[in-house]
């Protein structure tokens, strides 16, 4: 038989466990998963890029008013054009009016191409004109990591020593350049006959240009091949002999 200060004590222990009420697990921090979505927008940005090991840092900035969520919120993207200042909105499954926008300040940092050395335009550019440095390129979504995608192109504007390398900046190198005497190969089988001629205008690879033949004094039209090499594309091409029958 319970005495009475043991009774007290058993029915305050019950009386506790009547009171407390389950508290329901909330889901992930709304804040956490907006970081979660905007980390991974970037990465796939950065592998879309083809750019070498990148780090990404994002921070969900601004005040904003609580957002509870008893299950994980759905981020979407809203205006992501600008790493540093992307917008995202949480809704929370089920619930009405549970929507909240979110502002993320991203960065992204990259080994991307540099380069070595001061380079003028329209030379064509080198191995040994370029080095991979970690830069940030959160506002160079052009910017580039791979040599092959640059080697042999050439700048459109002259570039200082330092300076990331972007695929806007490149063009095919001019393989002619006007005034030049170039070579003309007209290709019929297995004949092939050469002449000297005079570039009229400047051009790169596979473009029309006109030339002057050195052997006739007509101008034709030719499409460059290599450098200082060109094709005549409007006048027939010499056929080999044919024995009588």
């Amino acid at each position: 038989m319970l005495s009475l200060s043991s009774f007290k004590f058993v029915a305050a222990g019950l009386l506790c466990l009547l009171m407390a009420s389950p508290r329901p697990l909330l889901a992930e921090p709304a804040d956490a998963r907006v970081a979660q979505a905007a980390r991974k927008f970037l990465l796939d940005q950065a592998a879309h890029a083809g750019w070498r090991n990148p780090v990404v840092e994002v921070s969900v900035v601004g005040e904003r008013t609580p957002f509870a969520c008893p299950r994980p919120a759905n981020v979407e993207p809203l205006d992501t054009r600008y790493p540093g200042r992307m917008r995202f909105t949480a809704q929370c499954p089920g619930v009405e009016g549970g929507r909240q926008g979110f502002v993320v300040r991203g960065e992204i940092s990259a080994e991307v191409l540099v380069t070595a050395t001061a380079l003028p335009a329209g030379r064509g550019i080198a191995a040994a004109d370029l080095t991979l440095e970690r830069r940030d390129v959160s506002g160079v979504p052009d910017a580039l990591s791979e040599a092959a995608e640059v080697v042999g192109q050439s700048s459109r504007r002259s570039l200082r020593a330092g300076q990331i390398m972007q695929r806007q900046m490149l063009v095919a190198p001019v393989l002619v350049r006007r005034g030049a005497t170039v070579h003309i190969v007209a290709r019929s089988g297995p004949v092939e006959v050469t002449s000297a001629g005079e570039a009229l205008e400047a051009g790169r690879a596979e473009e029309i240009i006109r030339v002057r033949n050195g052997a006739t004094g007509k101008v034709i039209r030719v499409r460059i091949t290599a450098s200082g090499t060109v094709e005549p594309i409007d006048l027939p091409m010499p056929m080999a002999p044919q024995s009588p029958d």
